[in-house]
C-alpha cells in the first residue's frame, strides 16, 4: 500500500483538471432557438427564464436583465424585448447549418462563435449575404461555465449594453 500511495498522487497531480466546456451553455440557448424555429416549434423554455439566469448566465448578466425587465416590451409582457434577440428578429426560418466553436480563454473570457443560417425560407438572397453570427462571451462563476454577454454583429451590439440601456431608459421615461 506505501508503495502505491506515491503512485496515486504523481498521477493526480499529472492530470490536468478539467475545465468546464465553455460551450455547453450556449449549446443550451442555441438548441432552444433550434427547437423554437422548426417547422412545428416545441413548447420549450425562455431564453431568459429564473432558472436560466440563475444557471447559465453571469450575475452581472442577470442583474442586467433583471432590471430591464421592470420595463417589458408589451403591456401583457415579462419581456423587454420585442424580437426574438438570438435570431435578430421576430420573423425567421427554421435554423440550418448551426456552428458552435469555443475559441481559447483569453483574460478569463471565452469567445463562443456561433453561426447559422435562418434566411433561407425568405427567398433570393444578395450576393454578399453571410450567415448569422453571435459571439458569446463565457466566463466562469462558481466553477461552472456562463454566458456573460452575446454580441450581435451589425449594429445591435452587446445585448448586456442593450439590457442597460432598457433599464436606463425605463426609469428615467416611467410613462
Amino acid at each position: 500500500m506505501k508503495a502505491l500511495f506515491p503512485f496515486l498522487i504523481a498521477a493526480a497531480i499529472a492530470v490536468p483538471a478539467h475545465a468546464a466546456d465553455p460551450a455547453a451553455p450556449v449549446n443550451e440557448i442555441m438548441q432552444e432557438a433550434v427547437n423554437g424555429w422548426t417547422e412545428e416549434p416545441k413548447p420549450g423554455e425562455d431564453y431568459f427564464s429564473a432558472a436560466r439566469l440563475g444557471r447559465i448566465y453571469s450575475q452581472d448578466f442577470a442583474k442586467a436583465y433583471q432590471a430591464a425587465a421592470k420595463f417589458p416590451a408589451y403591456d401583457e409582457g415579462d419581456s423587454p424585448f420585442d424580437y426574438d434577440v438570438i435570431v435578430s428578429g421576430q420573423d425567421s426560418c427554421s435554423i440550418k447549418d448551426l456552428s458552435v466553436a469555443a475559441g481559447p480563454e483569453t483574460a478569463g473570457k471565452s469567445d463562443v462563435k456561433v453561426t447559422f443560417d435562418n434566411t433561407h425560407c425568405f427567398g433570393e438572397r444578395a450576393a454578399d449575404w453571410k450567415p448569422s453570427e453571435l459571439h458569446f462571451i463565457v466566463i466562469e462563476e462558481a466553477g461552472h461555465p456562463v454566458i456573460d454577454d452575446i454580441i450581435r454583429t451589425g449594429d445591435a451590439g452587446s445585448l448586456k449594453t442593450e439590457l442597460q440601456g432598457i433599464a436606463s431608459q425605463g426609469v428615467s421615461d416611467p410613462q
